[in-house]
């Protein structure tokens, strides 16, 4: 009887073994058959466009709904612009707001303040759109746009990236909202990985006379700079594809000019406005065409980002 029991366990410990093998493949292959899924109707839907303006799309800046001229330049330059500028911004905030939670706060306000930056991740981007559009925009137009006109806009050679007319409303106004959006997830990430730095490295930095600062240098960020890279793509592709919040304070303008103060557009900001007015086949097409470039355009800073992920791990224990 112990022997048949033994047995019978064991046939059903095979049997749910093998139905989860079976479970997690079929996941992982669902996963790789909606994405595409996901490619091939953005190919499709993008086909007349395709045939039609070809490779000339995505260096035409004419975007005509009514003479059925479309092009992409002035959509994508707002969406690399935007995005970099907030990583500029965002990417120290984050590392300071990591380093002092795990580093310096005491200890009574380090889970308050936690809890705090998580949940400024939560809020729905619209949100975050309302209140640039209503209360940053006005605030920005009136005491900080003159001030950068007027110290900024006069240097030699990058005067003319600072100048122009206080709206409120622009490329820079959009990637200042976009660094407010993306710091959660960045400062969330590298909290979690600085906090797995072993206690032993940190106190031997310490008693070796190393400052705060020598020893998130030399040991923090060199044991856990593989999750850094990591939260930061993580933060990049959040700020290309954010939608609503960019569509509420970048001006909506199909206009290139050299100023970030002044209006533009973006890819996830022109699909949101346009979409829904699109009117024939060419200008759907187009519009699905945008979504097929930004598509393309996360996949490539993605792979880039898993590169740099790999190259970063062949490297540990090598001597630098």
């Amino acid at each position: 009887m112990p022997m048949f029991s033994l047995e019978a366990r064991l046939k059903r410990q095979a049997l749910v073994d093998m139905l989860f093998r079976g479970l997690t493949r079929t996941s992982a292959f669902a996963v790789l058959a909606l994405l595409a899924a996901i490619i091939a109707s953005l190919v499709i839907g993008s086909m007349p466009a395709i045939h039609t303006f070809g490779l000339g799309f995505l260096t035409s800046s004419e975007w005509d709904p009514v003479n059925d001229k479309f092009g992409a330049l002035i959509p994508i330059i707002g969406t690399l612009i935007t995005s970099s500028i907030a990583l500029v911004i965002a990417i120290p905030v984050s590392f300071g707001i990591a380093i002092f939670l795990t580093e310096l706060s005491p200890r009574v306000l380090r889970r308050p303040l936690g809890i705090a930056v998580e949940l400024l991740a939560g809020i729905p981007s619209i949100i975050y759109g309302m209140w640039g559009l209503f209360v940053f925009a006005p605030l920005f137009a009136d005491h900080v746009e003159p001030w950068i006109n007027d110290h900024l806009g006069t240097l030699p050679y990058i005067g003319s990236f600072f100048s122009g007319p206080p709206m409120g409303i622009g490329l820079l106004t959009a990637s200042i909202i976009l660094s407010i959006m993306v710091v959660p997830f960045i400062a969330s990430v590298m909290r979690d990985v600085f906090d797995v730095v072993p206690t032993l490295l940190k106190e031997s930095a310490y008693g070796l006379g190393a400052t705060t600062w020598e020893v998130v240098w030399n040991v923090v960020l060199p044991y856990t700079k593989v999750g850094v890279a990591g939260g930061i793509m993580l933060g990049l592709g959040r700020a290309l594809g954010e939608t609503m919040a960019v569509t509420f304070v970048i001006g909506n303008a199909h206009e290139i000019s050299k100023s970030l103060l002044m209006p533009g557009n973006s890819i996830s900001s022109a699909l949101a406005n346009e979409f829904t007015e699109a009117v024939g086949d060419l200008y759907t097409a187009s519009l699905i065409e945008l979504g097929l470039i930004l598509f393309f355009i996360t996949f490539v800073v993605l792979s880039i980002a898993r590169y740099m992920l790999y190259k970063l791990g062949q490297r540990e224990g090598q001597p630098s």
